[in-house]
């Protein structure tokens, strides 16, 4: 009867961690539909003109006043902020796909990796992202913008640099990819950082860094 007893609980434990597990899934899934919904409330109000520009992604996205950056250009904002590769992925063909853009700039940000994802699963996702974009529209270009070095993050660094490996990997093998590497003017003579970049949660961009990542980006777009 004690090993019986004992086999319940076991039972029980699985049972209850299995049922976390996918409450927790399902949390996750669900923690961005308020975002979602209101980015196609945005487009009902203002529809977006077929074959513009999207910038698509995580807050480095939210808190880029394209307007400002890229005068002249049919740009669209549709970052959400602590999104993650896997989140940019997945509501691409709800979000992105109908626009039916001509570019797609992609920074998905560094939530990944400091939330102890590694870059094997992020490269994995960017997989998904890229096929989820080009099955339905092989036309569209991406550009991949790759993770920044962040003072406030920097012991995640090297997992970020194989994370971006990777991303650059898929990109070289697609047509119609292009990998960004913003991390060369990102960092001083020390090897670090730059801090005027930075606002001060050592994680978000000041002017001056946007300033590095439009000149990178600009060329791409025409």
């Amino acid at each position: 009867m004690r090993n019986l007893s004992a086999i319940v609980a076991i039972g029980t434990l699985s049972f209850v961690a299995t049922t976390g597990a996918q409450q927790q899934a399902a949390r996750d899934q669900n923690r961005w539909e308020s975002n979602m919904q209101k980015f196609e409330q945005q487009e009902k109000a203002s529809p977006t003109p077929k074959g513009a520009i999207v910038f698509w992604g995580a807050s480095s996205i939210v808190r880029w006043n394209l307007p400002d950056y890229f005068p002249g250009m049919t740009v669209v904002n549709r970052g959400f902020g602590g999104s993650e590769m896997a989140d940019a992925a997945r509501y691409a063909p709800r979000i992105v796909v109908p626009l039916k853009p001509s570019i797609v700039v992609l920074y998905p940000g560094e939530n990944d990796i400091a939330r102890g994802v590694t870059a094997e699963t992020v490269g994995a996702g960017f997989d998904q992202f890229l096929k989820s974009i080009h099955d339905p529209l092989p036309q569209t270009r991406i550009i991949a913008i790759g993770l920044k070095p962040t003072p406030v993050r920097w012991q995640f660094v090297e997992e970020g640099r194989k994370a971006n490996r990777l991303i650059k990997s898929s990109c070289e093998k697609q047509v119609g990819c292009t990998y960004v590497n913003v991390e060369p003017e990102m960092l001083g003579k020390d090897g670090k950082p730059r801090p005027e970049l930075y606002v001060s949660d050592g994680e978000h961009m000041t002017p001056e860094g946007y300033k590095i990542w439009t000149r990178l980006v600009t060329p791409l777009l025409k």
